[in-house]
């Protein structure tokens, strides 16, 4: 596979389906080329099966390092085995993959994103009923997410200023499960739902659907994360309250940047350690930046993360809040 010696670089990525992985492949590609290495990217869109044997197929052709995006936290420590018993140092990127001895985990600090969620919300609606819409049970994250929420709404809930009326986990991140999912908080409560705590954009979209089909949306404030280009939309527009924005950029170019140098067996640095159930595991943790009407031009859009006229594209110039 090295003929031109060039450094190889493996990218085992969960899905390609949505809008924020695009942008990682992407923005993670041009970073390794930058570096002078090459880049195998191979995209599982969902299926547990198809990235085991997609992330076997890059350590056949012998890359360098692999990176893994993992879609089952618990089913991708099979294929950090794999790779060390070739040699292979992995690095668990943004999602990581537990009970395993994963090399090293760069991501968002995710507890502090959910307690950015649950902290937007609250400011919105400090006491009432509230809707948890969580993340994929098998995603790790989505665990840190709701464990940074707790930390932020456990007290209130304790102090009976906040009931949890409603809280599910979405299955495999889709919106339509988070949908179904919403219209049956909202059926169960005869609509009493005063805030909702989406875990991220793609959920607080199913959860839109179905308070707009209450005639709510706008009323009830929702959260969200990751910055997608719809729900940067819905927060101008007034029916998403905010979203958690991470800088993907750096983290791609941070993982590229100690993904080659792994590759090369130069020593990497870490400053923080993240257990995995099994290991604690050298972490680089980057900050999560909430986002809502008042900074969306000065995070977002500044930052070229989405061009100003698609955010506003669906609101009168008017009322365009500068």
């Amino acid at each position: 596979m090295q003929t031109d010696n060039k450094v190889v670089v493996g990218l085992s990525i969960d899905t390609l389906l949505e809008e924020r992985w695009q942008k990682d492949r992407d923005l993670f590609k041009a970073a390794v080329e930058k570096l002078g290495a090459r880049i195998e990217v191979q995209a599982a869109n969902g299926d547990d099966a198809l990235q085991l044997a997609q992330a076997e197929n890059l350590i056949s052709r012998g890359v360098d390092v692999l990176v893994v995006v993992p879609h089952n936290a618990e089913v991708s420590a099979a294929i950090v085995e794999k790779a060390h018993k070739s040699g292979i140092k992995v690095i668990s990127y943004d999602r990581l993959i537990v009970n395993s001895d994963v090399d090293l985990y760069i991501s968002f600090d995710n507890e502090k994103a959910g307690e950015l969620q649950a902290k937007a919300i609250v400011k919105k609606a400090p006491k009432g009923n509230y809707v948890l819409i969580e993340g994929a049970d098998t995603d790790n994250n989505a665990h840190m997410f709701k464990k940074g929420q707790m930390n932020i709404l456990k007290p209130l809930v304790e102090k009976g200023d906040i009931t949890i009326v409603y809280d599910q986990a979405t299955k495999e991140w889709k919106p339509a499960n988070a949908l179904a999912n919403m219209e049956q908080a909202l059926i169960a409560n005869q609509n009493r739902v005063d805030a909702v705590v989406a875990a991220n954009d793609a959920t607080a979209g199913g959860v839109i659907q179905a308070l707009t089909a209450q005639k709510m949306a706008g009323r009830i404030p929702v959260s969200g994360q990751d910055a997608e280009l719809a729900a940067a939309q819905r927060i101008v527009e007034g029916t998403q309250t905010m979203t958690v924005y991470k800088p993907i950029k750096k983290l791609a170019e941070t993982a590229a940047e100690l993904a080659v140098k792994m590759a090369k067996g130069e020593n990497v640095h870490a400053d923080k350690k993240v257990n995995n159930k099994k290991i604690d595991v050298p972490s680089i943790l980057l900050e999560p930046i909430a986002v809502d009407q008042s900074n969306m031009d000065a995070t977002i859009i500044s930052d070229g993360f989405h061009l100003r006229e698609d955010v506003y594209k669906n609101v009168n110039q008017g009322q365009i809040a500068k």
